[in-house]
């Protein structure tokens, strides 16, 4: 059966927003970054469903910026692990939860997990322990905001790159024109679980919210791939971040959608661009913004635009014909 959306109004979120904010003022996140906007987010659905949450973060952008020892920017129960083992850890921290409210050392209530992992934790170095964690049943939401990058170290290229980009390990010339190879499906690949499994744009605050208690009321792990734009990393003014968003989702480079045990379902915008094909905008609308496409607008490589637009097309082709709209 499919997933369903909790109905998030404007009212609700008005109501939400006086919560108070559980990542907090203080952080060193650059200015215009979506990891926080993101973070924000999703520790305010999850505080509005009333249950006690705790926070485990990956190595990245979102823990570095945030925790500056001896200082912390985080008002709930955090833990940071490596890149490789966030989903291990937060798995033994679920189990020991449950022993102890077994034998009576803590009082017996439901406690949301959330984890963070940037798209290098994510895609690459902590993938196995990821799949893991949801092959072993751990009740817990994992979010994975994706940069498009190892942002924090160099902005060197990770499996979640676009096809394109230039990175410091990918760099554009006259015979390579950035990364390569398109970036993993790691939605899919996570879906394939047979877990919900969501996608989500901070420029859609309403549709975040709504998978994260979605995602946090299921019966087990739930997954969330997040857009997450570096206005660094990608080339653009810190001011044009979810415009940035936007143009992903319009220009179907990121769709939004939920699945789950092969249910696939568009949501918001997504779904208006299925109905009305003609206000899906051009890729080269969400390219021409960033920096790190800049490249492929030179004689030489126009090519790969069109590349990149046929590549665009035939993924959301297959996703409309998942979702048998």
């Amino acid at each position: 059966m499919a997933i369903q959306l909790p109905k998030v109004s404007v009212k609700e979120l008005q109501e939400w927003s006086k919560l108070g904010e559980v990542l907090t003022s203080g952080h060193r996140l650059c200015a215009g970054c979506g990891a926080g906007i993101m973070a924000r987010q999703v520790t305010l659905a999850a505080k509005a469903l009333g249950d006690p949450f705790m926070l485990v973060n990956a190595t990245g952008c979102l823990e570095v910026a945030t925790t500056i020892y001896p200082y912390t920017a985080w008002d709930a129960p955090w833990l940071h692990n490596a890149f490789e083992n966030a989903p291990a850890t937060a798995s033994g921290a679920i189990e020991a939860m449950k022993a102890m409210q077994r034998k009576g050392f803590m009082k017996e209530r439901e406690v949301n997990m959330i984890v963070f992992g940037g798209d290098g934790s994510s895609y690459d170095i902590g993938l196995q322990s990821l799949s893991g964690a949801i092959e072993r049943g751990h009740d817990f939401l994992y979010v994975c905001y994706n940069n498009g990058a190892y942002m924090n170290t160099g902005i060197q290229r990770s499996g979640g790159t676009p096809q394109g980009a230039a990175t410091t390990t990918s760099p554009p010339g006259s015979v390579i024109p950035g990364k390569i190879r398109w970036q993993k499906p790691l939605a899919e690949i996570i879906a394939s679980h047979d877990i919900p499994t969501f996608t989500a744009s901070p420029a859609y605050p309403r549709d975040l919210m709504a998978k994260v208690q979605a995602g946090l009321k299921h019966d087990g792990p739930a997954f969330m791939l997040v857009d997450s734009p570096c206005n660094l990393g990608q080339r653009y003014s810190p001011d044009q971040s979810i415009e940035v968003a936007k143009l992903a989702v319009k220009t179907c480079f990121f769709p939004l959608y939920s699945t789950y045990k092969d249910e696939w379902i568009l949501s918001g915008v997504t779904l208006r661009l299925a109905k009305n094909p003609e206000r899906k905008l051009p890729v080269e609308d969400f390219l021409k913004v960033q920096g790190r496409f800049r490249h492929l607008f030179k004689p030489e490589w126009k090519k790969k635009l069109v590349e990149i637009q046929e590549a665009v097309d035939e993924r959301w082709e297959r996703l409309l014909k998942k979702t048998e709209f």
